[in-house]
């Protein structure tokens, strides 16, 4: 145990460690397998680096995203730890000088995808190193009732009985009582010791604020709170428009999100984890692994998925075991597109069959060929050449993969996206002066329509190549110079996208997919959407007892710092917010029925009320939605 102690003194700094780390390290030692529940920032790495650190042999840590690996690298490099990473975009050459360091080099730490797991090159070369533990992180994607399933994890077993003497320690942040089943079955660990944290966090404050104007409630936030703060928002396009915005308030803010390259990715995480910017505006594919523990607070613009998500996103606040906030700002067009976007990710058997079908058309690819066969492939082509409704068949494309059927690249998940950013008199003023600009404007109209100025449609540069039979690098140039003179603007696609069939060509009519098994999954994904607007909706128990209650565990005494804790202790203290004060109320909304008014002159008005009694008056108002900051100074009607 002083071994220990030790490394974790002399790699990390660190003089005790935090709970439950000792015991999950001690089963490692023991050559046991084990699976290990701990919240974000519980410190899960640690559980695995350290007993490595104290064994001979070489760890192989096996994880689902490249920013994850190279972070964790990263950060053992800099301690002196030699460790690796194998991920999309090497050569083989690369990643054969990688496997020989593996075996007859120094290196102590391999982290890989579950995809490498099959090729035939990592197995030989691991049956030559000799591997001391094998970690299975975010575990919960080896579970086709969790919230991110990845097939690929289930090839984990495959990889595993090649070893059956080297102890597996699974890990996760989340799951609740049926995936934990999964990953124990599906993982196959022998008499495995199971350690679960609290899911409570003493130091994370949760809140529910139904805003009409998230942006003025946003800025004031962050500016409130103070220290380092994570946005969180659906879409790529919405990250860009608030960290302009808030870039516009004064907030050192910037966006990230998959699209980005790989060097401005790195960049961004960087300059946010060093505190050059105060708050980075992103997706969820943002977040996971990066060790920082300051961070004060995490905002929702947009519903997560789910609990899970939801959960480890909020987590990532507070690591320090300082005081943060975790907040969903929501309105109830939320909840509206959250069911319509989940009815869309459900496509019916005809659209997934008719789907798979028009690939193997598109490609050419023959019944019973092309095993592992990989091809480019732009799928908003198929889609025009076939007439396939848009939205369905990205899903249906998106089902396949998830039943193992294919592999799509990055590129394909994410086309190429334009939107129009001048008023229609602006765009017909350039056209009359730039002609060469003329027919591919009206191109992009005719097709898209009035979409164009509201909103980025995703555009296919092949199709429009084929259109105007012209190269493909002529139709890019052409959106980009559009782009620089601010008619337009341009996501392009990040690579050529690709498609790899994992399985032979099936028949339509006899696809390897278990329909029962499929309406169950979407029956489990709408309960767990039920499980966020029962969430959002609740203003009766604590928020954490209620999060904790959705993973199985029963906590009896609230946290006493979350918005329903706050509210109940100002009620039981008499601070409460008034609701006898009705006509006071009333004379609010009648005074912002003329238009908004300063905050101040607005407390004037409702003398002989003191200030402090106005201002709980208007804050009442406020929270019942009946009135609003129009921005940090100013209060209108919400209903105007």
């Amino acid at each position: 145990m002083s071994q220990i102690h030790d490394i974790l003194k002399t790699y990390w700094g660190y003089s005790e460690f935090r709970p439950l780390q000792e015991d999950i390290i001690q089963s490692a030692l023991n050559q046991k397998d084990c699976l290990a529940l701990l919240p974000t920032g519980g410190g899960k790495s640690l559980c695995f680096q350290v007993p490595t650190m104290a064994m001979d042999g070489i760890c192989i840590v096996i994880t689902p995203l490249i920013a994850l690996m190279q972070d964790q690298v990263d950060q053992l490099t800099q301690r002196g730890i030699s460790a690796v990473a194998i991920y999309s975009g090497m050569s083989k050459r690369q990643i054969d000088i990688l496997l020989d360091n593996c075996v007859y080099g120094q290196i102590k730490f391999l982290y890989i995808s579950p995809e490498r797991l099959k090729t035939e090159l990592l197995i030989e070369r691991a049956k030559l190193m000799k591997i001391s533990l094998l970690v299975v992180d975010e575990a919960h994607c080896i579970s086709q009732w969790g919230y991110d399933f990845r097939p690929a994890y289930l090839e984990i077993q495959n990889f595993k009985t090649l070893f059956p003497a080297v102890p597996c320690m699974a890990l996760t942040a989340s799951a609740t009582s049926a995936v934990k089943k999964d990953i124990l079955a599906n993982l196959q660990l022998k008499n495995p010791a199971v350690f679960q944290k609290s899911f409570s966090r003493a130091n994370l404050s949760y809140s529910v604020l139904w805003e009409e104007n998230k942006d003025v409630k946003l800025v004031q936030m962050i500016q409130k709170v103070g220290g380092s703060s994570i946005v969180y928002a659906r879409n790529r396009r919405k990250t860009q428009e608030i960290a302009k915005m808030l870039l516009d308030k004064g907030v050192k803010a910037n966006f990230y999100h998959a699209g980005l390259t790989t060097e401005e990715r790195i960049k961004r995480q960087k300059d946010w984890i060093e505190n050059q910017i105060q708050c980075i505006v992103a997706t969820n594919a943002f977040g996971m692994g990066i060790d920082k523990s300051d961070v004060r607070l995490v905002v929702h613009v947009d519903l997560p998925d789910s609990m899970e998500a939801y959960y480890q996103e909020a987590g990532r606040a507070g690591r320090d075991e300082k005081k943060a906030f975790g907040v969903i700002l929501i309105e109830e067009n939320d909840l509206i597109e959250l069911k319509a976007q989940w009815q869309k990710s459900y496509p019916t058997a005809d659209i997934i069959k008719r789907t798979y079908q028009s690939i193997s058309n598109f490609l050419q690819i023959a019944e019973g060929s092309s095993d592992l066969s990989t091809h480019d492939f732009d799928w908003q082509e198929m889609v025009s050449r076939y007439q396939l409704p848009s939205a369905e068949t990205f899903y249906a494309l998106k089902t396949l993969e998830s039943e193992g059927l294919i592999l799509m690249s990055d590129a394909m998940q994410n086309p190429s996206k334009i939107k129009i950013i001048v008023n229609s008199t602006e765009l017909y003023d350039f056209q009359i002066r730039n002609e060469k600009f003329e027919s591919i404007l009206k191109y992009l109209l005719r097709q898209f329509g009035g979409n164009l100025y509201n909103q980025f449609v995703t555009i296919s540069e092949s199709t429009i190549s084929q259109q105007f039979k012209a190269p493909i690098a002529d139709i890019e140039r052409s959106l980009q110079l559009l782009e620089k003179f601010e008619i337009i603007e341009y996501e392009k696609q990040n690579g050529q996208p690709k498609i790899t069939f994992l399985t032979p060509r099936a028949s339509v009519d006899n696809l390897p997919i278990s329909w029962h098994t499929y309406v169950a999954k979407k029956d489990s994904s709408k309960s767990k959407l039920d499980a966020i607007e029962t969430y959002v909706r609740q203003n009766q128990f604590c928020r954490t007892t209620q999060i904790s209650a959705y993973f199985g565990e029963s906590i009896e005494i609230p946290c006493g710092i979350c918005d329903i804790c706050i509210q109940e202790k100002r009620e039981n203290s008499g601070k409460s917010y008034p609701e006898g004060n009705v006509q006071e109320r009333k004379l609010i909304l009648q005074y912002l029925k003329n238009g908004p008014m300063n905050l101040s002159d607005l407390v004037d008005c409702l003398r002989p009320l003191s200030k402090s009694e106005a201002i709980k008056v208007i804050q009442y108002s406020l929270e019942r939605g009946e009135v609003f900051y129009a921005d940090t100074e100013t209060v209108a009607l919400a209903s105007s």
